[in-house]
């Protein structure tokens, strides 16, 4: 099978890059034969070009055609694409299966429906826009806190929405988690065409049988991961929670009680890091699409303790893989740490149910078969359709 992957990458590298990456070399060698056209968001440098950026979003007809290029080049059975804002747009979809190959569309996060991507508006989700006007969103600012850029993310997705790309033109889409799937389906994709898969993980190796010692936190220091709980938690901690990651409120976090801050860790340091914890804490604010930190945590044999909203609700089994909390609730948070900080035995025993949950779900060996899957769906369905694979 040839597969032409379609990813625009983000300015600042994240884990959504990293899993395009995983992806394709995952493919490649369970036989496929694969190439990557990639864009990135460093091309847009002047206020020209983001003006320029923001008024082609719709349809980005430059994008779209170095597209048409690859694939009337590599001729790919499956044109699969990740990230497609701002540089090529979903247009993608309807002008490449007009050339014939079946087109699937991973969905990384909530951007089809929600200008701001992550369905969460003041601390909290929101789902106004899911079923009603995109437009309701310039009102916030939701994107980047900018009526304007609001208003340009907006127009992309109504037009979208009216034009039927998501109905009409992709084969089919692949969705994280099941909680996911639900949200899409509510804003209206056809669910006879929607797939879970979750993202591949490397198999790290065996989980070290060693004493455990620590709580870890892993992720960018942001409003949405929840850090400013995990702050009022650190207060009321006999122990402090070490935290690793950058982001917009690093400066707040400094000094506070009951953390312990890192900074940015080289990978490996990480993955140690991870496999010596005695759990890792996520207390989102948000939804989150699929956060490969529980994916590690669980391939190091680390429980996880999460905050008990959208996927991560599915994510950790409740006092099987992990903890689940009150969202938002400081208190909570630490009365899980120190629950299980305090029984050891009790947090190997998650860790040893949290690894057999990564081998079971989300190996890159499961995980691929899985996407093949999909891929061979589509393509089946095609042809039952009658319009043959170019």
């Amino acid at each position: 099978m040839r597969v032409l992957i379609v990813h625009n990458h983000y300015q600042i590298r994240g884990g959504e890059d990293a899993v395009v990456e995983h992806e394709a070399a995952a493919l490649a060698a369970a036989g496929c034969t694969v190439e990557t056209l990639a864009f990135h968001n460093d091309e847009i440098r002047t206020p020209l070009d983001r003006l320029r950026t923001a008024f082609e979003a719709p349809h980005a007809p430059r994008g779209i055609a170095r597209v048409v290029a690859a694939v009337e080049r590599f001729r790919p059975d499956v044109v699969h694409a990740h990230n497609t804002f701002p540089l090529v747009s979903p247009a993608m979809h309807g002008v490449v299966r007009a050339l014939g190959p079946v087109t699937v569309q991973t969905l990384h996060n909530f951007r089809l429906a929600c200008a701001g991507a992550m369905l969460m508006r003041d601390g909290a989700p929101c789902e106004t826009c899911l079923t009603g006007s995109s437009y309701a969103a310039v009102r916030h600012g939701c994107y980047r806190g900018s009526r304007l850029g609001t208003f340009a993310v907006a127009r992309m997705i109504d037009r979208h929405r009216r034009t039927g790309t998501w109905t009409r033109d992709v084969d089919a889409f692949v969705a994280l988690t099941e909680f996911a799937r639900g949200r899409f389906i509510a804003a209206g994709l056809p669910a006879q065409r929607i797939f879970v898969k979750p993202n591949g993980l490397p198999d790290p190796g065996p989980p070290s049988e060693g004493p455990r010692e620590g709580i870890l936190f892993a992720g960018r220091l942001s409003p949405e991961k929840g850090v400013e709980i995990l702050k009022g938690a650190g207060a009321l901690l006999t122990a402090p929670v070490d935290v690793a990651g950058e982001g917009p409120l690093r400066e707040m976090l400094e000094g506070a009680p009951g953390l312990n801050l890192l900074g940015a860790l080289p990978r490996a340091e990480m993955r140690a890091r991870m496999g010596r914890a005695v759990a890792l804490v996520v207390p989102s604010l948000w939804y989150e699409g699929l956060p490969m930190v529980v994916a590690e945590a669980y391939a190091a044999g680390t429980p996880v303790i999460a905050s008990r909203i959208g996927a991560l609700a599915g994510l950790v089994e409740d006092g099987v893989t992990g903890l689940l909390v009150t969202p938002g609730d400081p208190a909570d948070l630490a009365q899980a740490i120190e629950r299980l900080r305090a029984r050891p035995e009790e947090a190997q025993r998650m860790g040893v149910a949290a690894r057999a949950a990564y081998l079971r779900d989300w190996t890159e060996t499961a995980t691929t078969a899985t996407l093949l899957t999909v891929y061979r769906s589509a393509l089946a369905a095609r042809m039952r359709d009658g319009r043959a694979i170019a």
